[in-house]
């Protein structure tokens, strides 16, 4: 799937939806270039999920790993600066990928080897001059069911 995203807000919308639409053990793999909305887009995501505190999503650069409690609990993880993939292991990701909450990996293709067979791959890229590109794949059946209705939530979504 493909949606070119003409703002700002059409990003945020997106990410509600898709965090409106999360269920438990859901995976994101956010990629994309530096400044393409990553963490603007999760923060979106935890606004669909509930989450309380939204000024706390942060982009887990330095602190590699966050967990935001909501409607399910989102776990969100940073692997640019990790070193190599063990670290990601170190993180205790495997917990937090079976814990039934929703997991967000931005830099995911760095860890893509790590992360279950059944996600949903997400690149936002940036188009000029204010809006992004989201390309979004599903690689197994669960969010191939999520992906089919984020896309009718996009295709239909004028509002927030």
């Amino acid at each position: 799937m493909e949606f070119g995203l003409p703002d700002e807000e059409a990003t945020a919308r997106a990410g509600r939806h898709l965090g409106r639409l999360a269920f438990p053990g859901m995976v994101v793999a956010l990629m994309g270039p530096l400044g393409a909305g990553k963490t603007a887009f999760t923060r979106a995501m935890a606004e669909g999920l509930e989450v309380g505190d939204l000024a706390s999503v942060s982009s887990p650069t330095f602190t590699l790993m966050q967990h935001y409690p909501g409607r399910l609990m989102m776990h969100h993880c940073d692997a640019y600066r990790l070193k190599n993939p063990a670290e990601f292991d170190d993180l205790g990701a495997a917990e937090w990928l079976g814990s039934g909450g929703v997991f967000v990996v931005e830099w995911a293709d760095r860890v893509a080897h790590l992360l279950p067979d059944d996600l949903l791959a997400v690149r936002l890229e940036v188009a000029e001059p204010r809006g992004r590109l989201l390309r979004a794949r599903a690689t197994g059946p669960a969010h191939g069911r999520l992906l089919e209705a984020w896309k009718g939530r996009l295709a239909g979504s004028s509002g927030a």
